[in-house]
């Protein structure tokens, strides 16, 4: 492409640009065959002002490559392509603008030892998949809830009622607990709950809460529905009859500020034997006295239920294991 130096670039007219800005800043010469051809290959990298801004510039552009003679079979690949993903995520934003706000509860759900799934069943896991966000997703409707989102293994989903984000939890263990894998392999889901007020986005929720709700998610075992403080307060005054929390203790769930108290839900029909949950145990917690009263922290055992006993006092032994 010959070089077209200030000087020369200077004295040609704004119809020899496919862009020019609000500022004067003119884009895409279109001064000959070979800038016309750069310019389609540009176009893409070059920063529009607005939609309205780009379709003129494309115009400009199209109506370029006409005069010399430029089919500009790529370019308009590339522009459909464009167009579709622009498509899809308007769609997405749209959809996104109608999930709840304020405070809700926040289920994800993850399959366990997805990488163990797809060594053993090879091709056969994209159907085990597909069979496993099905009964996700029927708990998930069939409870008020609403997807936000699911990637590879996992399900993310929001509640206006904790309760509500209980019950699908409950739904799914029982309905995945129920169904035959092939090769009899044990495929699970480990389910977690946190409730709070996250900020909702054109692309769904971001903040803490979304973070807290993942790391509780990530801490259980495949069969297990563990919960935050924060989703156990919201669903306690309406708790159904049978239910029950065990305390799981205090611990560090990587990436936030400060250790998490963890409980798991208990029901008689449900396994409730699991190994710990998959974080740092917090033994001690740190109590500051009022300033005079000493120079340093002391650490207090923190008081919970007795070793197998569940909030109700109640053993947690009970279920199906």
């Amino acid at each position: 492409m010959p070089f077209l130096d200030a000087k020369s670039r200077a004295r040609l007219p704004d119809s020899a640009f496919a862009y020019i800005d609000s500022r004067g800043r003119r884009r895409l010469p279109l001064n000959d065959e070979a800038h016309v051809r750069n310019a389609l290959a540009r176009f893409n990298q070059t920063p529009f002002e607005n939609e309205a801004a780009r379709d003129k510039a494309r115009t400009r552009l199209l109506r370029a490559a006409k005069k010399y003679g430029i089919v500009p079979v790529g370019f308009m690949t590339g522009q459909l392509r464009n167009e579709r993903v622009l498509g899809e995520n308007e769609a997405r934003a749209g959809e996104a603008r109608t999930l709840p706000v304020g405070f809700v509860t926040l289920l994800l759900a993850d399959i366990e030892d997805s990488t163990g799934h797809v060594r053993r069943l090879g091709k056969r896991y994209a159907t085990v998949l597909a069979d496993v966000r099905r009964l996700l997703r029927g708990a998930i409707r069939e409870s008020e809830g609403r997807e936000v989102d699911a990637r590879a293994d996992e399900m993310f989903a929001v509640f206006p009622r904790a309760e509500a984000a209980l019950t699908a939890a409950l739904a799914m263990q029982r309905r995945m607990l129920a169904r035959a894998w092939p090769d009899e392999s044990e495929v699970r889901v480990r389910v977690g709950l946190h409730s709070g007020s996250p900020t909702l986005t054109d692309s769904g929720y971001v903040g803490i809460v979304v973070n807290t709700a993942a790391r509780v998610c990530f801490a259980g075992r495949g069969g297990q529905i563990v919960l935050s403080t924060e989703a156990r307060d919201a669903m306690q005054a309406s708790l159904p009859t049978g239910i029950a929390f065990k305390d799981l203790g205090l611990h560090r769930l990587y990436g936030l500020p400060a250790p998490v108290a963890l409980f798991q839900v208990l029901v008689d029909d449900l396994p409730s034997d699991f190994a710990p949950p998959r974080t740092q145990p917090v033994t001690a917690e740190v109590e500051v006295l009022p300033a005079g009263e000493a120079t340093s922290p002391r650490t207090r055992p923190r008081p919970g239920p007795a070793a197998g006993q569940a909030e109700d006092g109640r053993s947690s032994r009970g279920g199906r294991r």
